[in-house]
């Protein structure tokens, strides 16, 4: 009644179906490509109207468009410059240095707020009474005030300090007034480049070395005295070089002539009160995400270390810190982008960054809106994005790996 089938007819019969794999379609990575295509061209597309009509409505309106106006002389002064500047340079130089100064007071913010951040972020775990409530107070405080509040206020505190004859001076070298901080300058003479090209050797040395203790203590379990070698890298190997070739600096004075302070370094005090504000606001939200960090750590990590007998700063910095990084690192990611976009409110005490400066001099006398604040957005883009990079880049290096 039944007929046998043969082992051939049986294998033909179970074997999987593969030809819907072959459609071209019905393949999950060309369907995808596929959609991503489509998406792509109508986002062409789209943009591309938006910005056709824009033009259109603003040539109808005797509206000027285009990025000619660039080479159009400024014809107006920039507070504070980090590359030679004179009223007849273009608009574009303007925007060089816009960029350069909010690249320079986030650089200054990111350093100092890290480094509070971390200072009070670890002190709420003192066992110290005082230490503990210094930094809840820190952090309660600060970052319940809004930021802008606290650059007007720290602007207004230099307003207060004492016209260049009456300067707070340290030294008859440093001076403080009104107008803002005068430091001495370091000038280069023949055979400087020893000494700089010495500091280069020094900070690639360091990292070499920082390298190879981490392999070395992953394998032996040893460690090495890496921050001692560091600063005697960092240190030691310049000071050689610079004492070999003869000292081969001078320094420039800041000294009163006339009704301010000439030579050295000028620090506006616009950029100090920003970064002051800056620093301490972003620091306090940095403080949480370091406790944060710390408390995401079992418990039982530390109860094993003191079993072991390690010093309470060793535990801190070998076992803690390290393990609360994953933590720590996608929160310290979102400040640092935050303490750039916050450097847009240096408007409001008239710090020459992109925003105060572009959008807001430049835009004055120009009048093409669209064009420019398109710029200003690009490098705030790229800005954050440049940030966002590097922070993901470390957060890779300190999450956990699992086989």
């Amino acid at each position: 009644m039944f007929s046998k089938k043969t082992t051939e007819q049986i294998k033909f019969e179970t074997r999987p179906s593969n030809l819907g794999a072959k459609s071209f379609y019905n393949n999950p990575k060309y369907r995808a490509w596929i959609y991503q295509s489509f998406l792509f061209i109508f986002l062409i597309g789209f943009f591309y109207s938006i910005i056709s009509n824009t033009l259109d409505n603003m040539s109808a309106q005797g509206i000027k468009s285009g990025f000619s106006f660039l080479n159009t002389s400024a014809g107006f002064d920039v507070l504070m410059s980090l590359l030679p500047f004179q009223t007849t340079d273009s608009y574009l130089k303007v925007f060089t240095i816009g960029i350069l100064n909010t690249i320079l007071v986030s650089i200054i913010g990111i350093i100092f707020s890290t480094l509070l951040g971390f200072i009070f972020g670890i002190a709420y775990f003192s066992r110290n009474y005082l230490i503990k409530k210094i930094a809840i107070i820190y952090v309660e405080i600060f970052r319940n005030i809004p930021v802008i509040l606290q650059v007007i206020f720290w602007y207004t505190v230099f307003n207060a300090l004492p016209i260049a004859r009456e300067s707070l001076n340290l030294g008859d070298t440093i001076f403080l007034n009104v107008t803002g901080l005068y430091l001495p300058m370091l000038v280069g003479e023949s055979g400087s480049g020893f000494v700089y090209t010495a500091i280069a050797v020094a900070i690639v040395s360091i990292f070499l070395v920082r390298r190879w203790a981490t392999k070395r203590q992953e394998k032996t379990g040893e460690q090495f005295p890496i921050l001692w070698i560091s600063l005697g890298l960092l240190f030691g190997l310049p000071l050689l070089v610079l004492l070999v070739s003869g000292v081969p600096f001078h320094f420039d004075y800041p000294a009163l002539k006339g009704f301010n302070f000439r030579g050295g370094i000028t620090v506006i005090p616009e950029l100090i009160s920003l970064a002051i504000a800056l620093s301490i606001y972003t620091g306090a939200f940095i403080a949480e995400a370091v406790r944060a960090g710390i408390q995401s750590v079992p418990s039982g990590q530390t109860e094993a270390a003191r079993s072991l007998g390690l010093k309470e700063s060793k535990i801190m910095s070998l076992i803690v810190v390290p393990q609360s990084m994953r933590v720590i690192t996608p929160m310290l990611n979102s400040e640092y982008q935050s303490l750039v976009k916050n450097t847009t409110i240096a408007t409001a005490i008239g710090y020459p960054e992109l925003f105060t400066v572009f959008a807001g001099s430049v835009l004055n006398q120009v009048g093409q809106a669209v064009e420019i604040m398109f710029m200003t957005l690009v490098i705030y883009f790229c800005i954050n994005m440049t940030i966002s990079f590097v922070m993901n880049r470390f957060n890779k290096r300190s999450e956990l790996t699992t086989r």
